[in-house]
C-alpha cells in the first residue's frame, strides 16, 4: 500500500509575481513523494466568485483555501492542496486553486497581469483532469467575454486531450425552463453554448459571440453544469466562513454537496495520451516542462511534454528492471552452476520477470530504444555473471589441488631417474581429482587447460633431464604430449561450439520474449487508445443531439427566461434560441 499525502493546507505550486510564472520547489518535494495515482481538479474563476469555498468542500475541510470577499486577490497564481481521496482508495486528490482577471478595469489594476493569466488558465487546462470554471450569475454573452482567455487556448497550447469541463455559475437568479418547460442545468449550459445562425451572422458580433463558444466546444466536448443559489445575504458574504450549515441557504447546501458527489465520483485519473495515468512525480514533471516551455517562449505542448517525461521514465523502468533482474538472479543461483544450460534456464525465468517490469513502468519507449538497452545490458550481465564466478571458483580450486605438485618440483623431488614419469602419474591423478569436483561453472574446461598449458615448460625440462629414459623414449613422450595437446583442443573447440548454440538459443528465446511482452503491451494501449476516441467522439457527436427550437419560414421562434419570483419581481425576456447546432467541432 502507497502511503498517504495529506497536506494540512494548501500551498503555492505557481507563483505569478513581478511578470514572471515560478514554480514553488517545496510543492515540487510534496508531488514527488505521492506514488499513487493523481486526481486533480483545478478550479479558476474571474476574480473573487467564490471557488475557494467549492475547493474546502472537496478536500473535505471547514477552512483551507481562502474564501476572501473583498476587492483583493487572494490566489493570485496556482495553489495547489493534495488530500486522500474521499471516494477512491490509493489515490490522490489534488486540488489546484487559480484565478484570472478581467481584461481591464479595477480589477486589472489590482492583479494586472493578463499575460500570466492567460498561461494560468492554460496551465490549468493542461494539468487537471477536471476543469471547473467558476462564474457569477447567468451564462450570457458577459460571462462568455469574460471567458476570453478559452479563445486563446488554440494559440498558447498543443494538446490532443483535455480534461472534463464544469461550469459553476454562482448567485443564479434564474428558473431552468424553455417554454415553461423544466430543464437540466446541462441542457441550460448547451442551450447557452448554441452558435448564431442564419441571419445572425450578418452581425458584426457574431464572431465575438460564437468563438468562446466554439472554443468551449472543441476543447471540452465532456462537459457538465451546476448552478448556485446565493449562499447567504450579500452582507454576511465575509463571514462565509465562519458561519455554521445552519445559517446557510439550504437550497445553496444541497447545490454543493451535488456538485461535491459529482465531483468525488466522477472526476478520471489525471492520464497522459494513451491512457497513462499520472503519479506525483509525473505531475512534477509536467508541472517543470510546461512552465520552462512558457518561460522560454514556447508553447507547452502536451506531447513534448510527455516524451519528456518518457525519457526520465523509460531510464528508470530499464533500472528497475535490471534491478529486480539481479534480485531474482541472487535468490535463485548459485554460482557456479553445475552447467551452463542450468544458468539459462535461470536467467530465462529472470530475464521474463525483468521484462514484465520493464513493460509495466515504461511508457511511449519510440522505437523500443530502451527496451533494447535493457536487452543487451541482460545479455551482457548473464554472461559476465558466471563467467567470472566460475572462472574464479576454478582458478582457486586448481591452486588448492596442484599446489602440492608444485611445492615438489621446487623441492627437487622430480629431478630424478624416472622423476619425469612419476610428475605425469601425480599430475593426471590431480587432474581426475580437479574434475570431480561439481559446480565449477562454464569455465571448467577451459582454466585448467590454460593452467596446464602455463606448466608444460616444466614438464618438458623433467622429460629432458630424465636420465632414465632414452632418446627415443622421450622423443615418443613428446608426440604423445602434442597428439593429448591436439586432442585437448579438438575437445575445447567442442564445447565452445557447443557453448556458442545454447547461447544462440536463449539469444533467440530473449528475442521472443521480448516481442511477445511487447506485442501484449501495444494491444493493451491501443485498446485503450480505441476505447477514449470512442468516448471522446461520443461526447463531441452528444452536441447534435439536443432538440431545436422550431421556426417558421426562417423566423426562429424565441423563449423566454424568468426571473425568481422570490426577489419581488418576475421580467421575462427573449434571448438566443437553441438552434441546431451543426458546425463541426471534431
Amino acid at each position: 500500500m502507497a502511503p498517504e499525502i495529506d497536506l494540512p493546507g494548501p500551498m503555492s505550486l505557481i507563483d505569478n509575481t513581478k511578470g514572471q510564472l515560478v514554480v514553488n520547489p517545496e510543492a515540487l518535494k510534496i508531488l514527488s513523494a505521492i506514488t499513487q495515482p493523481v486526481v486533480v481538479v483545478a478550479i479558476v474563476d474571474l476574480y473573487r466568485t467564490g471557488k475557494s469555498y467549492l475547493m474546502n468542500k472537496l478536500a473535505g475541510k471547514k477552512n483551507g483555501f481562502s474564501l476572501g470577499s473583498t476587492v483583493q486577490s487572494h490566489s493570485k497564481g496556482i495553489w495547489m492542496w493534495c488530500v486522500p481521496h474521499p471516494k477512491k482508495p490509493e489515490h490522490t486528490l489534488v486540488l489546484l486553486d487559480t484565478e484570472v482577471t478581467l481584461l481591464c478595469g479595477f480589477y486589472n489594476d489590482l492583479q494586472g497581469d493578463n499575460e500570466n493569466d492567460s498561461w494560468i488558465f492554460a496551465l490549468a487546462v493542461l494539468l487537471s483532469s477536471t476543469f471547473v470554471y467558476n462564474s457569477m450569475g447567468t451564462i450570457n454573452q458577459q460571462a462568455m467575454d469574460q471567458l476570453h482567455y478559452v479563445t486563446e487556448l488554440t494559440d498558447r497550447i498543443k494538446a490532443n486531450s483535455s480534461p472534463a469541463f464544469v461550469w459553476t455559475p454562482r448567485d443564479f437568479t434564474l428558473e431552468l425552463e424553455v417554454d415553461g418547460e423544466p430543464i437540466t442545468a446541462d441542457d441550460y449550459l448547451e442551450l447557452s453554448l448554441k452558435l448564431r445562425k442564419g441571419y445572425w451572422v450578418l452581425i458584426k458580433k457574431s464572431k465575438s459571440f460564437n468563438d468562446p463558444r466554439l472554443c468551449i466546444q472543441k476543447f471540452f466536448p465532456n462537459r457538465k453544469c451546476f448552478i448556485f443559489d446565493w449562499p447567504v445575504q450579500k452582507k454576511y458574504l465575509a463571514r462565509l466562513e465562519q458561519l455554521k450549515e445552519e445559517e446557510l441557504n439550504p437550497d445553496f447546501i444541497e447545490q454543493v454537496a451535488e456538485f461535491c458527489s459529482y465531483i468525488l465520483s466522477h472526476s478520471n485519473v489525471k492520464t497522459l495520451s494513451g491512457g497513462i495515468p499520472v503519479n506525483g512525480p509525473r505531475l512534477e514533471s509536467l508541472v517543470l516542462t510546461y512552465v520552462n516551455a512558457i518561460s522560454s517562449g514556447d508553447l507547452p505542448c502536451m506531447e513534448n511534454a510527455v516524451l519528456a517525461l518518457a525519457q526520465i521514465e523509460n531510464s528508470a523502468a530499464v533500472e528497475k528492471a535490471i534491478a529486480h533482474y539481479e534480485q531474482q538472479m541472487g535468490q535463485k543461483v548459485q554460482l557456479p552452476t553445475e552447467t551452463l544450460q542450468e544458468l539459462l534456464d535461470l536467467h530465462r525465468d529472470s530475464e521474463r520477470e525483468a521484462i514484465e517490469v520493464f513493460m509495466k513502468n515504461s511508457f511511449k519507449d519510440v522505437d523500443q530504444t530502451f527496451q533494447r538497452k535493457l536487452g543487451i545490458y541482460l545479455a551482457q550481465l548473464e554472461a559476465r555473471r558466471d563467467d567470472f564466478s566460475s572462472s574464479d571458483c576454478c582458478m582457486a580450486l586448481l591452486q588448492d589441488i596442484f599446489g602440492p605438485l608444485e611445492e615438489d618440483v621446487k623441492q627437487g623431488t622430480f629431478s630424478k631417474p624416472g622423476g619425469y614419469r612419476l610428475f605425469i602419474q601425480k599430475q593426471q591423478e590431480l587432474k581426475n581429482k580437479y574434475y570431480q569436483v561439481p559446480r565449477k561453472g562454464i569455465q571448467a574446461e577451459e582454466v585448467p587447460k590454460k593452467y596446464l598449458e602455463s606448466k608444460e615448460d616444466v614438464a618438458d625440462a623433467l622429460l629432458q633431464t630424465d636420465q632414465s629414459l632414452s632418446e627415443k623414449e622421450k622423443a615418443i613422450e613428446v608426440e604423445r604430449i602434442k597428439a593429448e595437446s591436439a586432442e585437448a583442443a579438438k575437445k575445447m573447440l567442442e564445447e565452445i561450439q557447443k557453448k556458442n548454440e545454447q547461447m544462440m538459443e536463449q539469444k533467440d528465446k530473449s528475442y521472443q520474449e521480448h516481442v511477445k511482452q511487447l506485442t501484449e503491451k501495444m494491444e493493451r494501449d491501443r485498446a485503450q487508445f480505441m476505447a477514449e476516441q470512442e468516448k471522446t467522439l461520443s461526447l463531441k457527436l452528444q452536441v447534435f443531439n439536443y432538440p431545436t427550437q422550431s421556426h417558421s419560414q426562417g423566423l426562429i421562434q424565441p423563449y423566454r427566461r424568468t426571473v425568481k419570483k422570490e426577489y419581488g419581481f418576475v421580467f421575462s425576456f427573449p434571448t438566443l434560441p437553441p438552434t441546431a447546432y451543426a458546425s463541426s467541432c471534431l
